[in-house]
């Protein structure tokens, strides 16, 4: 008898036995008397696949913003700038060639940037106008490959200028018509520098699906806005475009000893440190705050187990009489706790990528059912509601449902482990 009461048996049938695995589920199937138990574990099942399908959705979706939101800003704005120092930038065309020939530099963009205020005979807009050449404008694939109205043939000889589908909405213009762009310095007058004020015909129109470059750039053709801006043939910049954002400190290095003159360097990075620290913050407590669900479904496995021991105490020392060992039981309710916490992280991963990967189908289905708009463009920059899931993430947040769902059955089933038939049996 006292080798029955060991926690192994030579005579077993080996881990994970069969009539373990039946008598676990059995004990997971409802029956009329144990109806609570299996309604506890059904909102544990509940809790942990709403977990799991939660983390994987929002932290796609953020991965998704911020893929997207890094693909457009530096998409528009180039990865390093290079500013002068100690003398106006009237080298431009020389300093271009000479980076545009650095390993990894796919375009060096001369421009003229200021800021203007845009009109039409409806409405007003604060505008920042660029100048660049027809051909750097070309090469930008973000403005080239996003034209929704007229064409950029051309651009340069027109002196005509391309605006965004959000300005141009605002504005109520479309190509052909003009647009009156309003500089706060313009001529020098006896009285003092009076506002330069000029109309222009809108060549282009272009959509990027960020709302905020969509109703603010206005590109303009280079010479023309060095007359715009009183530049006396220099420009306010050099845009440097990699074919790898990750070799930024390296090719800023060479882009400093590839020059004698002295310059100043930022990059995309230093700029937006700020946004993307937010970001990064914010995707890291919406994780923790959403691993608090599969925790809470973790605990519910636990009361739910602990009140099934309870409930099957006799029918743990009858198996206990009938040859069963401890180590059994205990293998039997670890069967019955962890499938909760298999099954639930299972559906909650195939309907957190079915989600994520139809995030946008859905919400423009909600968008039409409720007559709202979810996610106002205005708002957060983006014209549709992105996602991108990451391989590493998923088996991260799946790994750890999985193992909190192990842990959470190691108690209770230590407890059935440890009954004792003579005390279970003594008031049957």
């Amino acid at each position: 008898m006292m080798a029955r009461d060991a926690w192994t048996d030579t005579t077993s049938s080996g881990a994970f036995a069969p009539f373990e695995w039946m008598i676990a589920f059995r004990y997971l199937r409802a029956r009329r008397r144990e109806g609570f138990i299996s309604v506890i574990a059904g909102f544990s099942f509940i809790g942990i696949m709403l977990g799991v399908a939660t983390l994987i959705i929002v932290l796609s979706v953020m991965n998704g913003f911020r893929k997207e939101l890094l693909d457009k800003i530096v998409g528009i704005n180039g990865h390093i700038i290079v500013g002068a120092i100690d003398k106006p930038l009237t080298d431009y065309s020389e300093l271009s060639s000479l980076f545009e020939k650095i390993p990894g530099v796919s375009l060096a963009l001369p421009l003229i940037e200021g800021q203007a205020l845009a009109s039409s005979q409806a409405s007003a807009s604060g505008v920042l106008v660029r100048g660049v050449w027809e051909t750097d404008l070309r090469r930008i694939p973000s403005i080239a490959n996003n034209i929704k109205l007229g064409a950029l043939d051309g651009f340069d000889k027109a002196s005509g200028v391309v605006i965004g589908k959000r300005l141009a909405e605002q504005l109520y213009l479309r190509p052909g018509d003009n647009i009156i762009l309003t500089a706060p310095r313009g001529p020098q007058t006896p009285f003092g520098t009076a506002p330069r004020i000029k109309s222009y015909p809108i060549a282009a129109v272009y959509e990027i699906g960020m709302s905020e470059f969509d109703s603010t750039f206005v590109y303009m053709p280079l010479a023309e806005s060095q007359s715009y801006f009183n530049r006396s043939d220099d420009v306010s910049a050099i845009e440097i475009f990699l074919i790898n954002s990750d070799r930024i400190d390296e090719t800023k290095l060479a882009i400093q000893k590839s020059t004698e003159r002295p310059i100043f360097l930022t990059d995309w990075r230093q700029r937006n440190k700020t946004f993307f620290g937010v970001l990064e913050v914010e995707r890291n407590v919406m994780f923790l705050i959403l691993t608090l669900i599969v925790l809470v479904a973790a605990l519910n496995i636990v009361s739910g187990l602990i009140m099934l021991v309870k409930d099957k105490s006799a029918d743990i020392a009858i198996l206990r009489t009938m040859g069963a060992t401890r180590l059994s039981i205990l293998r039997v309710f670890l069967i019955t706790g962890a499938s909760i916490g298999i099954v639930g992280t299972l559906a909650g991963f195939g309907l957190g990528l079915i989600v994520a990967m139809n995030i946008e189908t859905i919400r423009a289905f909600l968008s039409a059912v409720t007559k709202t708009n979810l996610f106002p463009a205005e708002f957060y920059f983006l014209s549709h509601l992105p996602a991108d899931v990451d391989a590493r993430e998923v088996i991260t947040v799946v790994g750890m449902a999985l193992l909190l769902s192990l842990i959470a059955t190691l108690y209770p089933a230590w407890r059935a482990a440890r009954l004792d038939p003579v005390e279970a049996l003594r008031y049957e």
